[in-house]
């Protein structure tokens, strides 16, 4: 329902934005004034007091719009903040609920969606998740450059958003999605958005822990525990006391284990193998799996009452398939952190390449265009990435395919790129990959490497160049 006497602030140094706002809005029935800064805005506040609703920018000359959030909650603490902007990532969208807004509006937005979230603001509110993440103070943070969950799409900016809000509450989290999607990294920004930020982040994959350790990892053991246990091992849950822990692939958790870790959800405490002093700790638990826990719960693989205490927020993050426009953005910040790894210059990927890798289907996610990115930044010849560098990739050719598809996959780029010099650069790495992989099967004899290729030891000598000769 429109509110006739409902005052709205539209800031925004972006006058088109300003104007097609407030138009929607006061058709809705709204009173609107707009302002091109955040000093305009707050001089209006102690002048002619606070509207009902702020709908602010984040990037503006001067202050920001997270600084005006800031002067605005401390000013009037029940005052409404929309944020917007069309930077959407985890530090614009966790400043945002961590200094008090209501809703963080990803641009370019649907007006409709826009007035429709105007009415629900204005209303009282009932207490929720909302309401505690609108009364923590703002805090300044800056992510890192190897902060890598990035994305632009609607499945990564409304993933963003729940990060945000659910930063600042005490939940447990399970966090869903298919191998290599960035789960953990999900719960690295869980944590380090949170008040327990200065406090551990311990992970744990517990699928790689064999079942007769899991225990001891978990929960610590003392000295003669069991044979081997020469002295006190702390256990993860210590070690994230205050802090997060994280458990990666729960589904694979033995069901003997399942009964310990539901008792330290419901009480916070529990003993080491083979101790008597009870363990009280404060840790927040974020798991994680790509399997489907209910069917593993019908299957009596995996307990129904853990299942509902890992289960308070449920987090699914997409394939990447299924957000291809977010993967030149990350091809270029897993090139860029690889640069720095390796001490090289930050390769570039020409539009050929962009265009095959969004085409990509991407079946390892996140983490396979991660892997391809360290590959090439090591081995792609010259600063720019040609799609002749991308091998099967190319055309989408799997790698299992056979040398023989990877190597017409190979031609056919090089052809697309009117090439020249085809068959002389074909023969050339032909005989380096085979030399050397002769090379490395004889153990770096050249005698026998040569007799395995039917070639002279010469020949071999003379074909390997001064730089492989001994």
């Amino acid at each position: 329902m429109p509110h006739d006497h409902s005052r709205i602030w539209i800031v925004d140094d972006d006058r088109s934005v300003r104007f097609v706002l407030a138009t929607a809005l006061r058709e809705a029935g709204y009173a609107v004034d707009g302002f091109e800064n955040a000093a305009d805005a707050l001089a209006a506040l102690h002048a002619r007091g606070a509207p009902d609703l702020v709908f602010t920018d984040v990037r503006m000359p001067g202050d920001d719009g997270l600084q005006l959030l800031q002067r605005l909650k401390a000013a009037r603490p029940q005052l409404p903040v929309v944020v917007m902007s069309a930077y959407t990532d985890i530090a614009s969208t966790a400043g945002a609920f961590r200094g008090g807004a209501h809703e963080f509006l990803s641009k370019p937005f649907d007006l409709d969606d826009a007035v429709a979230l105007a009415a629900r603001a204005l209303p009282p509110r009932i207490d929720s998740i909302d309401a505690d993440v609108e009364t923590t103070s703002a805090t300044a943070h800056v992510v890192g450059t190897e902060d890598l969950l990035v994305g632009d799409t609607p499945a990564m900016r409304s993933l963003f958003r729940s990060i945000g809000r659910l930063a600042q509450a005490p939940l447990s989290v399970l966090v869903t999605g298919e191998t290599g999607t960035g789960k953990e990294l999900v719960a690295r920004a869980l944590h380090r958005e949170s008040p327990r930020a200065r406090k551990p982040f311990v992970a744990l994959n517990t699928a790689a822990i064999p079942a007769e350790l899991l225990e001891s990892e978990l929960f610590g053991h003392e000295a003669g525990a069991f044979t081997g246990a020469t002295r006190r091992h702390v256990g993860r849950f210590e070690q994230a006391d205050g802090g997060t822990l994280f458990l990666d692939e729960i589904g694979d958790m033995p069901l003997s284990l399942q009964t310990r870790l539901l008792r330290v959800l419901a009480e916070g405490e529990f003993f080491r193998v083979g101790g008597r002093e009870l363990i009280r700790v404060d840790v927040r638990v974020v798991a994680a799996t790509h399997q489907a826990l209910e069917q593993l719960v019908a299957d009596g693989r995996f307990r129904a009452d853990l299942l509902h205490r890992l289960d308070v927020v449920r987090l699914q993050l997409p394939p990447l398939r299924e957000r291809r426009d977010d993967v030149p953005r990350l091809a270029e910040r897993f090139l860029a952190a690889a640069a720095r790894r390796l001490g090289t210059a930050t390769k570039r990927l020409s539009k050929p390449v962009l265009e095959r890798l969004r085409a990509h289907d991407w079946p390892g996610n996140v983490r396979e265009l991660e892997n391809l990115c360290w590959r090439l930044a090591a081995l792609a010849p010259g600063d720019s990435i040609g799609v002749a560098d991308l091998g099967p990739l190319a055309t989408g050719t799997p790698a299992s395919g056979g040398w023989e598809d990877a190597l017409a996959a190979w031609a056919r780029a090089r052809l697309a790129e009117d090439a020249e010099g085809l068959h002389a650069d074909a023969m050339a790495r032909l005989e380096r990959v085979l030399f050397e992989t002769a090379l490395e099967a004889s153990g770096g004899h050249r005698g026998e490497a040569a007799s395995k290729l039917g070639l002279g030891r010469n020949t071999l000598t003379r074909k390997l160049g001064p730089s492989r000769r001994r």
